[in-house]
């Protein structure tokens, strides 16, 4: 329920400015969550079933064809790991890419739960608006990561098992 009347140029203003500083403030915030964090097993990291470990994703949207249009975070926040490509096949550089597409998918989430917020200050119509930019711009960034994130874990898996095999075969 709008509280707060503004003229159509003031809201305009205030809503740039209120989705910068909600972007800024928490994607600055979840950089502050510590790595180990993101390295636990926890449900809804994990692909659905119906996700098919991501596949559904190219089958329904071609994410292939737009993904690599996504801007990084770090070109804004110009801090944080840049998930723009792989930048080496090593265990720990795929433990941590791991690591960045999940806290990616928190902050995006996150990034959504202040479009409430602006019903405060804009009509409802514009309010919900707000809601459709919050969902609009988020999902792509979401789907990304839920889409890499198990192709990505199977290779690590791979690389794992192999190096764990090499080990075992190595005489003492």
């Amino acid at each position: 329920m709008q509280i707060i009347h503004l003229s159509p140029f003031w809201t305009v203003i205030v809503d740039v400015c209120a989705w910068a500083f909600f972007h800024l403030v928490i994607s600055f915030g979840m950089l502050k969550v510590p790595d180990r964090y993101f390295a636990q097993k926890k449900d809804w990291f994990q692909p659905k079933e119906w996700e098919e470990d991501g596949k559904v994703w190219q089958k329904w949207l071609s994410i292939q064809d737009w993904k690599r249009h996504l801007p990084d975070g770090t070109l804004f926040l110009k801090s944080g790991y840049d998930k723009s490509r792989l930048n080496g096949s090593d265990l720990e550089t795929l433990e941590q890419f791991i690591t960045e597409t999940k806290r990616a998918e928190v902050t995006h989430w996150l990034s959504m739960l202040p479009a409430g917020l602006f019903f405060l200050w804009n009509p409802p119509g514009a309010g919900w608006v707000m809601v459709a930019y919050a969902v609009l711009f988020n999902l792509p960034f979401i789907l990304s990561q839920r889409y890499n994130r198990p192709r990505l874990e199977r290779i690590h898996q791979r690389k794992k098992a192999r190096t764990q095999l090499n080990k075992e075969s190595r005489p003492v």
